[in-house]
């Protein structure tokens, strides 16, 4: 799909009580309710979890409340998996503009989840430590779920008929042809670990540091060629809901999605996520840290049944990600919803900064004449602002009033991530 351009962070203050009033008037009543729960083992004690329930998209307004799910798989210590469970949520947040309606507010959510990323990725190394972490980022708003991920902490959603969808990409070497060529591209070098006689063992890793990953958090000593810029998927659900598993490769390099969905079907979430856990271990033992969150989404009781789902497997797997633009979702929704499909409102996996913050001409001006970093949300005066798009630190934009903009420091960090210049950020 295209990519996720956000929207307009330039716009006037709604007062609270409007804005309440709005999202009384455009939420639906019958919302789904959630059921959670998680399980771990832990080898390494690298492996770390988020789970919130009571977030506001409006503060004061339960109607307007989400959940946030997440897991974060450190390597290499765990100092960066600590650091990001912190922080990372609350630069989301501040990255999204105030005074947004619900829908708008979905719509806004690709780009603020992108510039979370980096502002976490950024924060940590300024710090100088080595370590890194993977970062699976799942928000549940009523029938929407929106994940942000880099590494390869797995999301995957079982609908009702058996149907499981993966909502991430492993961003693993070994198997990501795109993402080696990138790295390389990058200035990275990708290959295996050399031993005594020149015999090379293991799976593809990136030079220096080795780590295996082409994208995540911290990772110092590796490169900026690791990007933390996360791989995003929006869908909404039919009235039928539906269970999201949010694991760690624990999990997943014992058990594929389709033996983690079957093996937990039936229970409740708490009793799910450690079933998963379990299976893993019987499978291959406790070889890492292994960590599960089950999310079950649960239609309210007064929704009407959903119509019987079609009678061959294969014509379901057709239709069970049916891509839309965003001005035709509502009519298609209630449709799909009726078949059980689940729709896809967004997808987007480049590496590309400029092209994940995509062209906004007005965008980062606040109240106050001054512009704010489309990264770190920094206040900048208009002539310190470097779109996003320019060329390099000192080029001159062919239009350079076209935003996001960037801090130089975001800048620097843009250009490091895309191999034109160290960060300039040494470890200690």
């Amino acid at each position: 799909m295209a990519s996720g351009a956000g929207r307009r962070r330039g716009h006037e203050l709604v007062p609270l009580a409007a804005l309440i009033s709005r999202e009384m008037k455009n939420e639906k009543m019958e919302k789904p309710s959630v059921r959670c729960g998680h399980a771990a083992q832990s080898r390494k004690g690298e492996d770390y979890f988020l789970v919130k329930t009571d977030c506001q998209r409006v503060p004061g307004n339960p109607s307007s409340t989400f959940s946030v799910f997440a897991i974060f798989d450190g390597h290499n210590g765990n100092a960066a998996a600590i650091f990001t469970r912190e922080h990372l949520l609350s630069h989301i947040l501040s990255a999204v503009p105030r005074g947004l309606g619900r829908e708008e507010w979905f719509q806004a959510l690709p780009r603020a989840l992108v510039a979370g990323f980096v502002k976490t990725d950024k924060e940590f190394q300024s710090r100088g430590e080595t370590s890194g972490t993977t970062a699976t980022f799942v928000i549940v708003d009523a029938w929407t779920v929106t994940v942000a991920s880099v590494g390869d902490s797995r999301c995957i959603l079982d609908t009702q008929g058996g149907g499981i969808s993966t909502l991430t990409v492993d961003h693993r070497l070994e198997e990501n042809v795109e993402e080696r060529e990138r790295v390389t591209a990058s200035g990275g070098e990708v290959g295996r670990l050399s031993i005594a006689g020149g015999a090379e063992i293991g799976p593809l890793r990136c030079w220096p540091g080795g780590l295996c990953l082409s994208r995540s958090i911290g990772d110092m000593d590796v490169g900026e060629f690791i990007v933390p810029i996360p791989y995003v998927k929006q869908v909404k659900l039919s009235n039928a809901g539906g269970r999201l598993i949010i694991a760690s490769d624990g999990i997943w390099d014992a058990l594929s999605s389709e033996m983690a969905a079957k093996s937990c079907r039936g229970l409740p979430a708490e009793l799910a996520a450690r079933q998963v856990v379990k299976e893993a271990l019987r499978t291959r033992g406790l070889k890492d840290d292994t960590t599960c969150i089950v999310v079950d989404i649960i239609p309210p009781e007064s929704s009407p049944p959903p119509s019987p789902l079609p009678k061959k497997p294969n014509k379901l797997r057709s239709f069970l990600f049916r891509k839309s633009s965003r001005d035709s979702a509502n009519k298609l929704s209630k449709k799909l919803s009726a078949v059980g499909i689940v729709e896809e409102l967004f997808e987007e996996g480049s590496a590309m900064l400029a092209e994940r913050l995509g062209i906004d001409e007005g965008a980062g001006q606040t109240t106050s004449g001054l512009f704010t970093c489309g990264v770190c949300q920094v206040d900048l005066a208009p002539s310190e602002g470097i779109s996003v798009h320019a060329g390099s630190m000192f080029s001159t934009s062919s239009k350079p009033w076209q935003g996001p903009f960037l801090c130089a420091a975001c800048r620097n960090k843009k250009d490091a991530m895309e191999g034109k210049r160290p960060s300039g950020v040494k470890v200690a």
